[in-house]
């Protein structure tokens, strides 16, 4: 907040201020001021109405001499992954980061370092820890394990006319919404010469006009007058020209209709051309392909049909049941298991059963856990002190859950 805006604030309340005569009344409540001092960082209040209490408010950290990194006399070995270490403006873990300015802490959400990361936090309009993203735009409510509002994939946020997935699609216009009930009913044929060139996938089988077999195939000769007309992807001039003729997403040896051509030419091409395809290209840190993806983050390598890179990803990457309850950051993204998107949203059964049962696929399972007096997933906190428990809806026997406070 700017001084002078600060100033008007503070000017606009005084005017508020209820006077008895011409004597002053103490407000209910402190005047929004500043947060950037030893007395206005020590003093339990928000002082600049940025929903931030002292230290956990950026500009103590900055500004207060009350806020900065403890260096102890004899360097601590501690791991930095619990309440007290996270909190303790010490360094722990002497990896340059302390208490939640180090991933490990913002990984446990216990430890309140993340503030966005509930459907209320994320819902609110407001950046509530000040890291420049509010809402779904935070990577802590995309990746919120409790969080809903972000996740395009319910009748409820596919019909809320918001794009709450940040992928630059909403609703019905994102992939992730085509076979829900709410985008079904109004879905309709991809037959006509309309839905065949509106570039819609009108029937929601992943196939958009020409490319889907209802429009080239089609009875109507119209349509197949059209489709027949739709330039084509597979010729050495379509293969090099940078475009994507064929409008389906994949450019020249991008696309399978050119790295899969019967045409000499054409495949000699593609077959030179860098590819992100073998065991070599998976695993040498580059992004040999220029997509933007390296190794296995590239879906050549991660979706590919060769055993051997297959087994190659799976070592690294969160997607397998071993890798989604080992208690590591295998892919090293800051999240584990599965708090890590990858594992909780996987299309594999087993994954999704590992992390069905890490907290309670049913009410029965999920109270009986969340009262057992153990730490089931090993992660240090025990049954309703374990956000897993406190914030699942399934249980039943926790108390109504905390939220994180400045």
């Amino acid at each position: 907040m700017s001084s002078l805006s600060a100033r008007v604030r503070n000017a606009a309340l005084w005017l508020a201020l209820p006077l008895v005569g011409s004597c002053y009344q103490d407000p209910l409540l402190p005047i929004i001021g500043y947060e950037n001092n030893d007395q206005a960082c020590a003093d339990d209040l928000d002082n600049d109405g940025d929903l931030l209490i002292d230290c956990a408010d950026p500009d103590c950290l900055v500004e207060s001499t009350l806020c900065g990194e403890i260096v102890p006399e004899v360097p601590s070995e501690d791991d930095e992954a619990d309440l007290f270490t996270c909190h303790d403006f010490v360094d722990n873990d002497d990896d340059g980061q302390f208490d939640c300015g180090d991933p490990v802490c913002r990984d446990i959400p216990e430890t309140c370092c993340i503030r966005e990361n509930t459907d209320e936090t994320c819902a609110d309009a407001l950046d509530n820890d000040q890291n420049g993203f509010a809402d779904c735009e935070d990577f802590g409510c995309r990746n919120g394990i409790f969080v809903t509002v972000c996740d395009e994939r319910t009748d409820a946020t596919c019909s809320d006319e918001l794009d709450n997935d940040n992928d630059g699609d909403a609703d019905c216009d994102d992939s992730d919404c085509s076979l829900l009930p709410a985008c079904l009913a109004q879905m309709g044929p991809e037959t006509s010469l309309d839905a065949c060139s509106d570039g819609t996938d009108n029937d929601g089988n992943t196939f958009t006009d020409c490319m889907d077999f209802s429009c080239s195939m089609s009875m109507d000769p119209e349509v197949l007058a059209y489709c027949a007309n739709v330039p084509s992807e597979d010729t050495l001039e379509a293969c090099t020209n940078g475009n994507d003729d064929d409008g389906n997403g994949f450019i020249d040896c991008f696309d399978f209709s050119c790295s899969m051509s019967d045409d000499p030419a054409v495949a000699e091409l593609c077959a030179d051309m860098p590819m992100e395809t073998s065991l070599d290209a998976c695993s040498n840190g580059e992004d040999d392909d220029n997509n933007g993806f390296v190794d296995c983050l590239d879906f050549s390598c991660s979706q590919s049909l060769d055993q051997d890179v297959i087994e190659h990803c799976e070592d690294i990457l969160e997607i397998t049941p071993e890798a989604c309850s080992d208690g590591i950051d295998n892919d090293a993204n800051s999240f584990t298991d599965c708090a890590d998107f990858s594992c909780r949203t996987s299309d594999n059964p087993l994954v999704l059963q590992v992390c069905q049962e890490s907290i309670g696929a049913t009410t029965e399972l999920a109270n009986a856990k969340c009262t057992d007096d153990m730490d089931n997933d090993g992660d240090g906190f025990v049954d309703c002190d374990d956000w897993d428990c406190s914030h699942n809806p399934l249980v039943t026997e926790c108390p109504t859950p905390k939220v994180c406070q400045p």
